[in-house]
């Protein structure tokens, strides 16, 4: 069951946004997402929020500072994801640039699973460093902090996820999330926590006189890597995260990124002057995180440390193979759970948690999206791990916090988890072999109790329909310029249309010209060929269709009724 709502606005606030020169639809758009005046949607760099409000982050500098004028080795500790990449990516550049000596390490998921293990600090002591520094990753490795200072080195942790009961004993750690930062935006990503600690060190180091007659580092060369790993991270896009990702796609546009970064977008066939926080989150995103979920995401870490375009152009092949390998092993995982779902009615069951012996451990978060996305569901698919264990990930509605609903389960259960962690949406798992049944009927009674019967009903969200004189190029333009994302959604409109014709095209999808009050207008259905009616009742977005270089105002159809 789903349903068709429109996005509720003030009248007075998008008045007031008019008042100030926004034109009316962008207005309601604004206001309809919490925008109250035009000031908030200044994404200027000046406007973000001093890395002094960020907890422990000046401590941090100072601590970073000293390792640097002492010539100390950081090693820095990655997560396999976009997020983690980049974040990487960001702490060697930058670090690098301050004048660190600095190497990094990324665990690979199938041997040393996730975070800061006492195996993978042991296996980092091999390189002898004196100083671990997570990103985006670490708040949650007491035992693998303990392990590295019983090997003689230092940590520091940046990470951006919640805490658990207990925080690791390391030198200093700085989240938006821990207990006691009063840091606003407590959104960033991993990526974002580690662009806010250099930028606390730069200062630092100004401080103590070390940029005297010299240039300072410009660390604005980063934040394409920063609007990457925020947009692929899905987290909410805040005002703060905004001015991040904004301030990225405009060096993007302007064909100031690294090499790795304009690889990346021509393997893909993208232009970068046209680029928007969709091509990051679903075009960038998914070749670097190809990386992590097959290989090994090192691969991944040196597109984006590279500066020859050879060499970018090289790593950008492999890791654009890997992702159509990776669509191929996903698309049959799909194809299996939903054989084994033929008769699976959501309304008997508010959670979904599915095991297969031949599913890759590395594409099981991806097929618990699209189940998510089909059933309307919280979803966890489980694939074999190592020493008898099965690893899970979930991704959830929003109706449930998937990891306090772990964290529930575990507290009700303790032998049933054997370690979780994630967000709101997303989370992993590792439990026994044995105890899938029983995790099946713990979660589900989790997911009884915690979600509504509202939260059930998928929801497709508008902002209305458009007049005649709003089914314009321009518009469709002014839209993409802006930063779209998780908390900030794409707009979405709705309308009565006649189907004036249709055809399929690459097999899967329909090519559509629709009849409208503005005259006749180009669409496309993607993945969908079923025949239309002469007359339907769309939720659409508004693109732009670019072909032997003309531009042409394109619907994307969503939903059809």
């Amino acid at each position: 069951m789903s349903k068709i709502i429109q996005r509720p606005f003030s009248p007075a606030t998008a008045a007031l946004l008019e008042a100030s020169g926004i034109a009316p639809l962008m207005a309601r758009i604004y206001a309809a997402r919490g925008i109250e005046n035009a000031g908030e949607l200044d994404t200027d760099i000046q406007h973000l929020l001093p890395f002094s409000k960020l907890m422990n982050a000046e401590k941090m500098a100072c601590l970073l500072a000293d390792a640097i004028i002492e010539q100390k080795k950081l090693l820095i500790v990655a997560d396999y994801d976009a997020d983690g990449a980049t974040a990487c990516a960001v702490g060697v550049r930058g670090l690098g640039a301050l004048g660190a000596r600095v190497d990094f390490i990324v665990p690979n998921r199938f041997e040393f699973g996730y975070g800061l293990t006492p195996e993978i600090v042991r296996l980092a002591k091999q390189s002898e460093p004196d100083i671990l520094l997570t990103v985006d990753n670490g708040i949650a490795s007491v035992e693998g902090v303990a392990e590295a200072h019983r090997l003689g080195m230092q940590v520091l942790v940046t990470d951006h996820h919640l805490p658990g009961d207990t925080t690791p004993d390391a030198e200093c750690i700085v989240n938006p999330n821990q207990r006691g930062c009063e840091f606003p935006s407590k959104n960033l990503a991993g990526v974002g926590v580690m662009f806010y600690v250099l930028m606390s060190l730069r200062a630092e180091m100004r401080k103590r006189g070390v940029f005297d007659g010299k240039s300072e580092p410009n660390l604005g060369n980063l934040l394409d890597l920063v609007a990457l790993g925020t947009v692929a991270d899905v987290v909410k896009l805040d005002g703060n995260n905004r001015i991040l990702v904004q301030q990225g796609l405009q060096r993007i546009r302007a064909g100031r990124c690294n090499a790795g970064m304009r690889a990346l977008l021509q393997v893909a066939r993208k232009a970068t002057s046209q680029i928007s926080s969709y091509e990051l989150g679903f075009v960038v995103g998914p070749r670097l995180n190809a990386a992590g979920r097959l290989d090994d995401m090192s691969l991944g870490i040196r597109c984006l440390l590279t500066d020859d375009d050879s060499e970018a152009s090289e790593i950008a092949a492999k890791l654009d193979a890997l992702n159509h390998e990776r669509r191929s092993i996903e698309a049959d995982m799909q194809d299996t759970a939903l054989s084994a779902l033929d008769t699976f009615d959501p309304a008997d069951s508010n959670s979904l948690t599915l095991f297969n012996e031949d599913w890759h451990q590395g594409v099981i978060g991806i097929l618990a999206s699209r189940l998510k996305d089909k059933f309307h569901r919280p979803v966890i698919a489980f694939a074999h791990s190592t020493h008898g264990e099965i690893k899970g990930s979930g991704r959830s509605i929003a109706g449930l916090h998937l990891r306090d609903a772990l964290d529930l389960v575990s507290k009700r259960h303790p032998h049933l988890i054997l370690k979780f962690g994630g967000h709101a949406m997303a989370a992993g798992l590792s439990i026994r072999d044995e105890d899938l049944d029983g995790f099946r009927h713990a979660f589900e009674a989790v997911a009884q109790e915690l979600i509504g019967k509202e939260a059930l009903v998928k929801t497709t969200v508008t902002d209305g329909t458009l007049n005649a004189d709003e089914f314009t190029l321009g518009i469709a333009k002014e839209l993409q310029q802006q930063v779209w994302g998780q908390g900030f959604p794409e707009p979405l409109f709705e309308g009565k249309f006649r189907v004036i014709s249709q055809r399929i095209v690459g097999e899967k999808h329909l090519k559509l010209k629709l009849g409208t009050s503005a005259g006749n207008i180009e669409a496309i259905h993607f993945f969908s060929t079923e025949p239309l009616p002469e007359s339907i009742h769309a939720v659409f977005s508004l693109s732009i269709n670019e072909y032997n270089g003309n531009e042409n105002l394109q619907l994307i159809v969503r939903h059809c009724s």
